[in-house]
C-alpha cells in the first residue's frame, strides 16, 4: 500500500458530528485531528478509577465470597450437622450454578436498558439476603433451596460487571481494571480463610454454630454494602456527574476514537435492540466461539480450587482453624501476579501470550501435585496452580470483551463467555470425589491446562490471519469507494458503530 494513504487522516462530511473520525490502517494508531489534550483525560480517568473500580471490585469479592464460603463452611461442620455426603455437597454445589448460567444472558440484554446503577445494587441486595437465610437452614433440602436462589441472583454479576468496564474503558486499558475487579477473588480466598478463623469463634454464640455465622455475618454485610452503593454506581461515562463538561467529552471522544464502550458524541447512529445482533454473537463470530473452550478450562479449575482449596489443605493434617490461614498466601500471591501480568497485558496490546504463560503455570502446578506425595509439595503446587488458574481470567475475559462490538452483540458475547466458565464450574463441582488427595481432579484439570494453552495458541493464530484480511478489505475500499467517510459511506462514523467488529477498520486484539 502507498505510504500516503497508509497515514491519510480524513475529516467526516457530517458538519454536524464532533467526533474525530481517523482512517487508520488496522494496526496503526487513532491520531484525531483535534488532539484529545492528555492532561484532561488522564485526570477523568483516574476520577473514574478511584470511583468506580472500589464499588464493583467490592460487589465481586462479595459475590465470590458468598458463593465460596460453603467450603469454609464445610470445614467449619456445615456437613456434619446436615448429615450431609460428599455427593450431596457436590450437588449443593452443582444447584448453584444451573439458574446462575441461566441468568447471565439476560441480566446483560436488560442492563442497557434498566441501567447498571440499578441493577448491579439491587442484584447484590437481594443475595445478601439470600446468603444471610443459609445460616437458618436445618436441613440439607433447605441449603439446596438457598443456593438455587443465591445462584439465580448472582448470575448476572460478573457479566454485568464486565459489560460495564468495556462501556467505562478503552480496549487496551480494560485488562488492568479488570485485574483490579477480579483479582479480589484472589483476596477472596484469602479473606475467605480469615473471616472464616474469625467467626469460628462465635461458634455456640446464641446457640448458632460456626459455619452458621459464616453465612450470616457475610450475607448481612453484602446486603448492607448493596444498599449503600444503589445511588452511587454510574449508568455510562456520558452520566458521571463528578466529570467535568470537558472531561465528560474528552473521555468520550476518546473511547470513540478507540473503537470503545458505547461512546456516541456525535448522535449519528443509536443502536436498538435486535435478536438478530444478538444472534451474530453465536453465528458471525468465530472467535467468541473459539473462547469458550479456554473459559470453560480455567473455569473448571478456578471454582474447583474456590470451593476445595480448604478441604485440600486440611488434608495436609492441620488443624481446622491453622487450614483456614493456610488458604490465604496463595491467593495473595496470585493477587500481585495478576495485576503484573495485566499491566503488560495492556500496555503491548496483546492477552494470548499470557494466558498461554498462566495456562502453563497451571500445568507445572497439578505436574508437581500429582508427581509427589509430600505435604510440602503438594502445598507449593496450589500456588502455581491458583496463579495460573486465576490470572488467566482477566486475559481471557478481557480478550472476549476487546474483540465484540457494538453493545448487544457485545453483551451476548461476554454472557457466552461467563456461560462458558460457569459450565466449567459445573463440571468442577464432580470432580473432587476422592478425598483427601483428589488426584482424579489434578489429571483432569492438568489436561484443561494444557487444552487451554493450546487453544490460545489457536485463537492467536486466527485473530493474525483475520487482520491480515482486514487490512486487504480496506485496500480494496479504498481503491474502489474512497476514504468513505461522508454520510452513508463505508468509513462513516454511523457505520462503524453499526458494524462493530465486522467492520474492516477494527482491528482484533491478539
Amino acid at each position: 500500500m502507498p505510504a500516503s494513504l497508509s497515514s491519510e487522516k480524513v475529516h467526516s462530511s457530517n458538519k454536524e458530528s464532533s467526533i474525530d473520525v481517523v482512517a487508520t490502517i488496522p494496526g496503526e494508531e487513532n491520531a484525531p485531528i483535534h488532539p484529545i489534550d492528555p492532561k484532561v483525560l488522564r485526570k477523568a480517568t483516574l476520577k473514574i478509577d478511584f470511583y468506580l473500580i472500589p464499588i464493583i471490585g467490592m460487589f465481586y469479592l462479595l459475590s465470590f465470597l458468598d458463593r465460596s464460603n460453603i467450603g469454609n463452611a464445610r470445614i467449619a461442620g456445615l456437613t456434619t450437622s446436615l448429615h450431609m455426603s460428599t455427593k450431596q455437597f457436590s450437588i449443593a454445589l452443582t444447584i448453584t450454578y444451573v439458574p446462575y448460567i441461566l441468568m447471565e444472558l439476560p441480566m446483560n440484554l436488560l442492563m442497557k436498558r434498566l441501567g447498571a446503577n440499578v441493577t448491579l445494587p439491587i442484584m447484590v441486595i437481594l443475595w445478601g439476603v439470600v446468603c444471610t437465610c443459609q445460616g437458618a437452614v436445618h436441613s440439607y433440602h433447605g441449603l439446596l433451596v438457598c443456593r438455587f436462589f443465591l445462584g439465580a441472583l448472582e448470575g448476572g454479576l460478573f457479566p454485568g460487571i464486565t459489560l460495564l468496564l468495556s462501556n467505562f474503558y478503552k480496549r487496551h486499558a480494560m485488562q488492568l481494571r479488570f485485574a483490579m475487579m477480579f483479582s479480589v477473588t484472589s483476596l477472596a480466598g484469602a479473606f475467605s480463610g480469615l473471616l472464616a478463623y474469625g467467626i469460628r469463634n462465635l461458634d455456640g454464640k446464641h446457640g448458632i454454630a460456626g459455619w452458621q455465622w459464616i453465612f450470616i455475618v457475610e450475607g448481612v454485610f453484602t446486603a448492607a454494602f448493596g444498599l449503600a452503593t444503589l445511588f452511587f454506581v454510574p449508568a455510562s461515562p456520558q452520566t458521571i456527574k463528578f466529570l467535568s463538561a470537558e472531561e465528560r467529552e474528552t473521555y468520550c471522544r476518546d473511547l470513540a476514537d478507540d473503537w470503545s464502550g458505547d461512546a456516541d458524541t456525535d448522535g449519528t447512529y443509536q443502536e436498538t435492540f435486535s435478536w438478530s445482533e444478538v444472534a451474530s454473537a453465536f453465528t458471525d463470530a468465530p472467535h467468541v466461539l473459539m473462547l469458550f473452550l479456554p473459559l470453560f478450562f480455567d473455569g473448571t479449575m478456578i471454582y474447583g480450587l474456590a470451593n476445595f482449596t480448604p478441604t485440600i489443605v486440611n488434608a495436609l493434617g492441620h488443624s481446622p482453624n491453622f487450614t483456614q490461614l493456610l488458604t490465604v498466601p496463595p491467593y495473595a500471591c496470585s493477587f500481585v501476579f495478576s495485576i503484573i501480568s495485566a499491566y503488560f497485558c495492556d500496555k503491548y496490546k496483546n492477552r494470548g501470550v499470557m494466558a498461554t504463560v498462566c495456562a502453563l503455570t497451571s500445568v507445572a502446578g497439578y505436574a508437581m501435585f500429582l508427581g509427589s506425595d509430600n505435604k510440602n509439595v503438594n502445598y507449593g503446587a496450589l500456588y502455581l496452580q491458583i496463579i495460573g488458574s486465576y490470572a488467566a481470567a482477566p486475559c481471557l475475559s478481557t480478550w472476549n470483551a476487546n474483540n465484540v462490538q457494538p453493545h448487544y452483540r457485545r453483551a451476548t458475547a461476554i454472557a457466552i463467555g461467563f456461560i462458558a466458565t460457569n459450565a466449567g464450574g459445573i463440571v468442577s463441582t464432580w470432580l473432587f470425589t476422592d478425598p483427601p488427595h483428589f488426584k482424579k481432579a489434578a489429571r483432569i484439570n492438568l489436561a484443561f491446562s494444557f487444552g487451554m494453552a493450546a487453544t490460545c495458541v489457536g485463537i492467536l493464530v486466527y485473530f493474525k490471519v483475520r487482520n491480515a484480511e482486514k487490512q486487504r478489505e480496506v485496500q480494496r475500499l479504498l481503491q474502489m469507494h474512497g476514504d468513505g467517510t461522508g454520510v452513508g459511506g463505508w468509513d462513516s462514523s454511523a457505520e462503524r458503530k453499526r458494524l462493530g467488529d465486522r467492520h474492516p477498520r477494527f482491528e482484533f486484539t491478539s
